[in-house]
């Protein structure tokens, strides 16, 4: 496996992959890898020649007084894994390779970054999206694969592709779980043990939710209501930033559940911040 920290490299890999006639799969990350990064490399391994992973802990997605300094790392241990899942190269680039001095370009989806995560973490999406595409520049993958925990994320991302035509399929995968239901995160590791304990409430409120909807619950505000008082039930609870439900595509509110929806979550516990969803399918013919 290569490891490339300079983008002139990782583009003049990629570049001969391309004159190969390879295919290039991509999977973004912050490092700190779990199951839930890997089961991304293996469906890039599936559908593609050559998988590049990249670890970045991009500053401009994080807003002042959050977990950027903590943010956990351990690039050994990640290169590691990579190495043994198959992976053909990681770029790991410093944060003065991806934003040099005089750096003053961003892009912006705006209206699916109103609401959810956008609500409450301003600039977050706009450093997404503006880091993405730099990496898609320097990587350029014929498909990229993200995680549906991040939900929202995935979303703004393939509108940001739709919208600029950037030439890169955008390939959703699905959650990875602890066998407790806690979806994985590299933000985890900030859990006591008690607040793990109690921070598995907020996958069972999700289901609670889901299945209120399936069994003919239309009112959000009834499923909500729910969901919010199993949750304030655990004492670990720091706050709860949003339970909502929103169209699946336009990610806006809705009130009234007539067409398939996403229920989303975001609370703290102890002091890590926790997001989680579930897709709701009402149209059988629905193509996910």
């Amino acid at each position: 496996m290569k490891v490339f920290r300079t983008i002139s490299e990782m583009q003049s890999y990629s570049k001969s992959l391309h004159k190969d006639g390879k295919t290039i799969g991509f999977v973004p990350t912050m490092g700190y890898l779990h199951k839930g990064h890997l089961s991304l490399v293996k469906k890039a391994k599936e559908q593609t020649d050559a998988v590049v992973v990249s670890i970045f802990v991009n500053p401009t997605q994080f807003e002042p007084g959050s977990d950027l300094n903590r943010y956990p790392r351990d690039e050994k241990g990640d290169i590691d894994k990579l190495e043994s899942n198959g992976v053909s190269a990681v770029f790991i680039p410093t944060v003065k390779e991806m934003y040099p001095e005089g750096y003053q370009t961003y892009v912006e989806v705006t209206e699916l970054t109103k609401n959810l995560c956008g609500r409450f973490r301003p600039g977050h999406f706009k450093g997404v999206t503006t880091v993405v595409l730099k990496l898609f520049n320097i990587v350029q993958p014929d498909k990229a694969y993200f995680g549906k925990k991040d939900y929202q994320q995935f979303r703004v991302i393939e509108r940001m592709c739709r919208d600029l035509n950037i030439n890169v399929q955008i390939v959703p995968c699905p959650i990875v779980r602890e066998k407790d239901g806690l979806a994985m995160s590299s933000r985890n590791i900030y859990l006591s043990k008690e607040e793990r304990k109690d921070a598995t409430i907020i996958h069972r409120a999700i289901e609670k939710g889901k299945k209120m909807i399936l069994e003919n619950e239309r009112d959000a505000k009834k499923v909500i209501e729910t969901m919010e008082k199993m949750i304030r039930e655990k004492k670990t609870l720091k706050k709860i930033d949003y339970i909502s439900i929103v169209d699946l595509h336009t990610l806006k509110d809705v009130s009234f559940i007539d067409s398939d929806v996403l229920i989303a979550v975001a609370a703290y516990f102890g002091s890590a911040r926790l997001i989680d969803n579930a897709e709701v399918i009402l149209n059988a013919d629905y193509d996910a």
